[in-house]
């Protein structure tokens, strides 16, 4: 059974070692951690998968990290959910990664809504800076 955790709304610079680093200063336990990249440019997505070796070890990692705030940020950590049409390992494909016909679900050309690769969607309004806490500011001297 798999025991993985969801980081997500992470700044684009933290990479896996900081995340191991979180970890270690709260004496909690990962597996693995893997950030997720874009595979053309290697940039961050902003979310990671944090494996751990048990049920408790995940919820402690998610009662520490989940709503914690990082920069301008708000960290969210939950359960990892499997991705929708994500075959189970070793089965075969899920029928719902394609559309009807054999179409890849993106369309006939595979591609993506153009809506996707929009800067900012939230009309590029920018939050106030809010003080730091002790948790960014403890991050910031682990770094």
């Amino acid at each position: 059974m798999s025991f993985t955790v969801f980081l997500g709304n992470l700044p684009l610079w933290v990479a896996a070692d900081d995340i191991k680093q979180w970890l270690a200063a709260e004496d909690l336990v990962a597996d693995s951690v893997k950030v997720i990249r874009n595979h053309e440019t290697q940039e961050s997505k902003g979310f990671a998968f944090v494996e751990a070796p048990t049920a408790d070890e995940m919820q402690a990692i998610i009662r520490r990290f989940d709503r914690a705030p990082l920069e301008d940020k708000i960290l969210r950590a939950n359960p990892a959910q499997p991705s929708k049409g994500a075959a189970p390992k070793g089965g075969p494909a899920s029928p719902a990664a394609s559309a009807p016909g054999g179409a890849p679900a993106g369309g006939p050309s595979g591609a993506r809504p153009a809506d996707r690769n929009r800067p900012d969607r939230r009309g590029g309004k920018k939050r106030d800076s809010e003080p730091k806490s002790a948790f960014a500011a403890e991050l910031a001297k682990a770094l």
